[in-house]
């Protein structure tokens, strides 16, 4: 006698391509559907103790969520990191003024997944007997997000060269299209930068809107 079938492994870069993917430089309007995702909040540069912090945070939990699921029959595969940008002024992002970015480092999750998912899976992260920081693993939340309509593009290249595709963005795409900001800033690291060379970086920079 079989077991109970399971579910064939959510994998959103598959299910989702469209959000995901892109050629390179070219400038698409996308529907970006309510998502749920495991999200911590912070300010200040991306290469910052914070912010490698939050994601030491992320990650345990995330993975721990995924085998309570597959322990359901409900497997996923962990997409890449995302993360929302904001600042007082929205020309901080051109300039690379990094000391006025804040920031919301997320990962997508599957929409079956609770609260209580995250409680149960933050009390077995807090109990293992490794160095953590019990303070940043307990600021994780479980968010949903509902971008609509937003601009996208594949930026490919270090992150430090994303301004002038922003500012061009901005001030000529959007005017262009009838369009102004409805969201901040968001972007999705579909590369490892501890593997990939700067040049090769692949990362996706989306901006919800709405016409004006």
């Amino acid at each position: 006698m079989t077991g109970a079938a399971t579910a064939p492994k959510l994998d959103f870069r598959k299910s989702d391509r469209a959000l995901y993917s892109g050629v390179p430089g070219r400038i698409v309007a996308v529907d970006v559907p309510p998502m749920t995702y495991l999200a911590i909040d912070g300010a200040g540069a991306p290469e910052s103790a914070a912010y490698a912090a939050a994601l030491a945070a992320l990650y345990p939990l995330a993975y721990g969520i995924k085998f309570r699921l597959k322990a359901r029959g409900a497997d996923f595969t962990v997409p890449p990191l995302q993360a929302i940008w904001t600042a007082a002024d929205i020309s901080a992002y051109v300039r690379g003024a990094r000391d006025e970015w804040r920031w919301t480092a997320m990962l997508r999750l599957p929409d079956s997944v609770t609260g209580d998912d995250l409680e149960q899976v933050r009390a077995l992260v807090l109990a293992k007997p490794v160095a953590r920081e019990a303070a940043t693993v307990t600021r994780v939340r479980l968010t949903r997000l509902h971008e609509g309509l937003c601009l996208q593009l594949l930026h490919i290249g270090p992150y430090s060269a994303e301004g002038p595709v922003l500012h061009h963005l901005h001030t000529v795409e959007m005017p262009l299209r009838g369009l102004t900001f409805a969201g901040d800033h968001h972007e999705i690291y579909l590369s490892d930068p501890r593997r990939v060379a700067p040049d090769r970086l692949r990362t996706i920079l989306r901006q919800p809107v709405r016409p004006i």
